[in-house]
């Protein structure tokens, strides 16, 4: 068996019976516990774009012989149209692994995905000294290898490769740490997600030092164990390119004497499920997207001109933030918190958002809460939600109605604007009666 039939099946020479299904519609492929034996199945994947191979040991495979390719296959490899290949499910020595992966060079796959696999030992990386690779997105989810400390060189010996690499996602595998050197490899990286990791305030300055990750401009750090908006601020501060950050699903605590400046590149930023009763400054100059749901806020009192997108669902809020401060915002989410009306003068001022969402509140009816909300879905800007998820929790009259079925005639609302012009036509006649 040469080693072009090796890269087909992905690693994917396994022990148990199986074979490929391709969905020619989403141009998928799947490969279950591939053997010698079913081997033929793997042929209906070649036109698939997305290539999967689930299941497996690969540890009988750490011998098997890999020789150079020779012309023909290399041909053949590169006409295949596979973009992504995923690994689910398998044991892999990672020695196999240092051997196999320099033969992606002559394919065009720009993809490589990990999922719920283990790697074993530790390879010898030297065959990809100076290798380029096509692939620009790696993805590792819940995976279980050696510790990222210590591995500095073998890191060095993928250089080549690493420093083209767009995007790198290790994703619930339990990553204490983030070694500096190794961040100063990835010299084009744009997009890094190291959510569901156990990354601490501790290990956040030395993995964003000086040099590493220098064109990174999105950011996760979502369900990890940091705890300070302090730490994650001064530990960004040399990301000059950060656009989007996602400290979501983190528990925060506020440093009252905390003065730190966020990367006025910084458009982008999350911080729902963190825990937060309050809204911390400062905040990035030049925000557009700000998402601060599932806290425990009372109140905003933020002034931010260039925020385009406010996320405040799920909080405590019993008032509308001032759209005054925000003289740009097109979204504004206000779902499940304690608001009971959207003033009169605050509607005026919403007419230039494009989307309002604010269901599962509890209205008062007046004429006022239920006008501001009939008037926002007359101009077609309440979202998902209208008009069921309206609903009129006082006075009593409307308690339990849908808010769109509260009337609100000028007549009922404002019987001043009524009786005042008649009492004076009523004079009028009288005095020229007289």
């Amino acid at each position: 068996m040469n080693v072009a039939v090796l890269l087909l099946l992905g690693l994917g020479l396994l022990e148990a019976e199986g074979r490929c299904f391709f969905n020619r519609t989403q141009e998928h492929c799947v490969c279950y516990n591939l053997s010698q034996e079913n081997l033929g199945s793997i042929i209906q994947c070649l036109p698939a774009s997305v290539v999967e191979f689930s299941g497996g040991d690969l540890e009988r495979y750490i011998a098997f012989p890999i020789s150079d390719l020779d012309p023909s296959t290399i041909e053949m490899l590169g006409s295949l149209v596979i973009k992504k290949i995923i690994f689910s499910d398998l044991l892999v020595p990672e020695i196999l692994l240092a051997r196999v992966l320099r033969f992606f060079s002559y394919t065009n796959v720009e993809e490589l995905v990990f999922e719920s696999c283990i790697f074993e030992g530790r390879g010898n990386w030297d065959e990809m000294a100076g290798q380029h690779l096509p692939i620009l997105s790696l993805h590792f989810h819940n995976v279980t290898s050696a510790p990222l400390t210590g591995r500095e060189w073998d890191f060095s010996r993928l250089r080549r490769w690493l420093e083209t690499l767009q995007e790198l996602a290790v994703t619930g595998s339990h990553v204490t740490s983030l070694p500096c050197d190794i961040g100063r490899v990835f010299r084009a990286l744009h997009s890094l997600d190291m959510a569901q990791n156990s990354l601490g305030d501790e290990s956040l300055m030395p993995a964003f030092c000086k040099g590493a990750f220098p064109q990174l401009q999105v950011l996760s750090l979502q369900r990890n164990n940091v705890t300070s908006y302090h730490s994650v601020c001064k530990s960004v501060q040399l990301l000059p390119e950060l656009q989007h950050l996602d400290l979501s699903q983190n528990k925060l605590m506020a440093d009252p004497s905390s003065s730190c400046q966020w990367p006025v590149s910084l458009r982008i930023f999350n911080l729902s499920d963190t825990g937060l009763n309050e809204v911390l400054t400062p905040l990035p100059p030049s925000l557009e997207v700000l998402d601060m749901s599932c806290n425990h806020l009372h109140a905003v009192d933020i002034s931010l001109s260039s925020l385009k997108k406010l996320f405040l669902s799920q909080n405590m809020l019993q008032a509308v933030p001032s759209i005054r401060n925000y003289p740009m915002l097109d979204t504004l989410q206000l779902d499940n918190n304690l608001i009971t009306e959207l003033p009169w003068d605050e509607v005026k001022l919403l007419g230039h958002l494009q989307d309002v969402a604010a269901a599962g509140n509890p209205y008062n009816c007046s004429c006022s809460g239920a006008g501001g909300l009939q008037a926002l879905a007359g101009m077609g800007h309440l979202g998902q939600g209208w008009p069921q998820n309206y609903m009129c929790h006082s006075p009593p009259r409307y308690q339990g109605r849908l808010v769109k079925d509260v009337p609100v005639s000028v007549l009922q609302c404002n019987s001043a604007a009524v009786i005042a012009p008649v009492c004076i036509a009523f004079a009028l006649l009288g005095m020229a009666g007289a």
